[in-house]
This record gives C-alpha cells, sequence and structure tokens, in this order.
C-alpha cells in the first residue's frame, strides 16, 4: 500500500491518522488476467489503485468490433469515474490485460472519507483528472499512418508491448493483428 500513499501525497498533505483512515476502508482485489474490474451495462461501483499489471478500457464499436481505447498501468488510478459519479450505467469495459493486484474502495467508503476527511475532496479532485487524463491521453491519432502509431505506442507505454496480448495492441492503435506483425518485422 506504500505506492498508494505516495500517489496520494503526491496531490495534497494528510497526517498518519487520515492516512490510515483511507486505507482501513481500502480493500485488495487481485483480478485474474481478463477478468472485469466494472463492466458495460452495470453501474461502476468501485474506485481501484493498480499496484501490479495493467487494465484496459475497451467498448464494442458497430460492427461488433473490440476496440482498445486505453490502457492503465502500476501506480494509476482505475475507474469509469463519469459513469461512477453519476450512478449511471457504463458503455465501456475495465478488463485486466495481465494479472492484477489493487487497492478497492467501494463508492459509499470513497464518498465517505469526503465526510471526515478536510481537504479530501480537493486530492480526489486532483486524482480523477489525472485519471481522466491518462484513459483520454495518447491515444493513438488516426491520421498518422500505422507504423507512426505503433512507434508512438511504443514511446508512450515502452514497458507494456511484451506485458499485454498483442491484440489488445493492435485494436488500440487501430489495425490488424496480421498488420501490426507486419509492422513490427518492418520496425525490428
Amino acid at each position: 500500500m506504500d505506492g498508494f500513499v505516495d500517489y496520494i501525497l503526491q496531490f495534497g498533505n494528510l497526517n498518519r491518522q487520515q492516512l490510515e483512515l483511507i486505507l482501513s476502508k481500502a480493500t485488495e482485489l487481485r483480478l485474474k488476467k481478463e477478468e472485469y474490474f466494472s463492466e458495460a451495462g452495470k453501474i461502476p461501483n468501485q474506485v481501484g489503485f493498480i499496484e501490479e499489471g495493467v487494465i484496459r478500457g475497451c467498448y464494442y464499436n458497430n460492427k461488433a468490433e473490440e476496440i482498445t481505447r486505453c490502457l492503465i498501468a502500476e501506480n494509476s488510478m482505475v475507474v469509469d469515474y463519469l459513469n461512477f459519479g453519476m450512478s449511471s450505467i457504463s458503455t465501456e469495459y475495465l478488463q485486466a490485460c495481465t494479472d492484477c493486484k489493487l487497492i478497492v474502495f467501494s463508492k459509499a467508503d470513497w464518498e465517505e472519507l469526503s465526510q471526515i476527511i478536510i481537504g479530501w475532496d480537493a486530492i480526489k479532485a486532483k486524482m480523477v483528472q489525472l485519471c481522466m487524463y491518462q484513459k483520454s491521453r495518447k491515444g493513438p491519432v488516426i491520421s498518422q499512418d500505422a507504423s507512426t502509431r505503433y512507434l508512438e505506442f511504443l514511446k508512450n507505454y515502452p514497458s507494456l508491448v511484451n506485458r499485454i496480448p498483442l491484440a489488445h495492441v493492435a485494436s488500440y492503435i487501430g489495425v490488424t493483428q496480421q498488420s501490426l506483425s507486419r509492422i513490427r518485422k518492418n520496425i525490428h
């Protein structure tokens, strides 16, 4: 939980008693590869911090093709925050790409911390802002050619290419797995 404490403290100051209270509300969750943290068609009910592993945000397009929209690795928050905050049904999945270990808060506990800890809302807002940025950033620019998108992926996620299935990498950069294999062969 040290990584989580370090993560929180980059957004604001908390004393030991406040940190202990936050940690007392947390539970550990282990997800096996391909298990879901949250699912489309359901209301997201938990906030997580990834201690180990990689989670991807994905959805199905109108052709029933699975599209990887974002990749979230260690030392990051993971939550479908818009739907979590509004208690509305999600349209995307948050799925483990690898076995994952997370620190998780229920919606009730996450919100209760705001009632108890002065300044928690400001810290929470900064964490959510970074989480939303991480989920939206680094997406491939479709106007770039596929090789450029792959090189951007390698630059933005240098540690992920050997950790997650190539099908997810291909989906993320918007190519077929066969195209990705050709791109990789030409680059390496």
